[in-house]
């Protein structure tokens, strides 16, 4: 009888720890990996053939591939903030999001409106004060994501998370958050190259969504994942870290400035991105986001102080001297 191949050792549970707010992060453990794409309009147009060549060719800041050596463990947020949590954040500090705080509110869904009659085409009606964290324009509760949060509120949420725990929040540099929706692949998702795998994995622009948005139909995901907004977080399979929806539901603020030209001149050890800079970098892409831009290697960008109805966060929490 022929020796039958030894099963593979079972992935290691992931190592969680559970704050004050409930918030969950899981340990990830120190490491290299290679970070951005150079991948070819070429080679992307066989599996994104309704994208126009300029989007394909658009996408020159995700190059060079260069090796990062993230040199000590963190925790990151096991989910995305959700509502719940923001609310009760909000509510224990006296925090007053910019949304409401400037008096212009966010961004949200009002099925009434037109982006074509727009002056900037916007997907979404705002600014209005009637759409804030509280309110992206459709139905959520307190276990979906918090959307229409500002960078500023982010670090607003995690310097007082600091000072409430002794333990330092922040969010995660853009090598961090590479690094930990990679959780060891080298592909454009974490359960492959094929941009279906998303429907396991991600909440995007798919058939669900686009029912709204017929206009953009060409470039819905072919399938359903179930949600035509956003969903609870945790809805979708993790990836191999025990990490979910690092792609899709809604956009992530990272701490970096952004920069088309950084990853050229970008360090080996924990880079921490431009010194200065006009605009912050948003990983992961959302509910309403295609699938050429929820790959792991797409970056984009928004002002400190912009509010929208597809962007939320999650936060980092570094180990201590102690290593916990």
């Amino acid at each position: 009888m022929q020796p039958q191949p030894s099963q593979p050792p079972l992935p290691a549970p992931p190592r969680i720890i559970e704050n004050s707010l409930g918030m969950k992060f899981v340990r990830v453990p120190a490491g290299e990996f290679l970070m951005g794409s150079d991948e070819s309009p070429e080679a992307l147009a066989q599996d994104y053939p309704q994208y126009e060549r300029k989007r394909l060719a658009d996408l020159a800041d995700e190059a060079p591939v260069h090796r990062v050596r993230i040199t000590r463990p963190f925790y990151l947020g096991q989910h995305e903030v959700t509502v719940g949590q923001f609310r009760q954040f909000v509510a224990a500090s006296g925090y007053i999001p910019e949304s409401i705080a400037d008096g212009t509110g966010g961004y949200g869904y009002n099925p009434a409106y037109d982006p074509a009659k727009s002056a900037r085409g916007d997907a979404f009606e705002g600014r209005d004060p009637k759409y804030s964290w509280r309110n992206p324009g459709f139905a959520q509760d307190d276990t979906h994501p918090v959307l229409n949060v500002t960078w500023n509120d982010a670090v607003a949420m995690s310097q007082w998370l600091s000072k409430q725990e002794g333990h330092t929040y922040r969010l995660p540099s853009e090598a961090e958050w590479e690094y930990a929706c990679r959780a060891g692949s080298r592909t454009r998702y974490p359960g492959g190259n094929n941009p279906q795998s998303l429907l396991q994995t991600a909440n995007i622009f798919d058939a669900d969504a686009a029912k709204n948005w017929p206009a953009w139909q060409a470039y819905a995901l072919p399938g359903h994942d179930g949600y035509a907004f956003t969903a609870p977080v945790g809805s979708f399979k993790p990836n191999a870290l025990g990490l979910y929806d690092m792609l899709g539901n809604a956009w992530e603020w990272t701490a970096d400035w952004h920069d088309e030209n950084y990853y050229a001149r970008s360090p080996l050890n924990d880079p921490q991105g431009p010194a200065d800079g006009t605009v912050r970098v948003r990983r992961g892409g959302s509910w309403h986001t295609w699938a050429l831009y929820a790959r792991c290697s797409y970056r984009n960008w928004n002002s400190p102080q912009t509010r929208y109805t597809l962007v939320g966060m999650r936060l980092l929490r570094e180990v201590d001297e102690a290593g916990n």
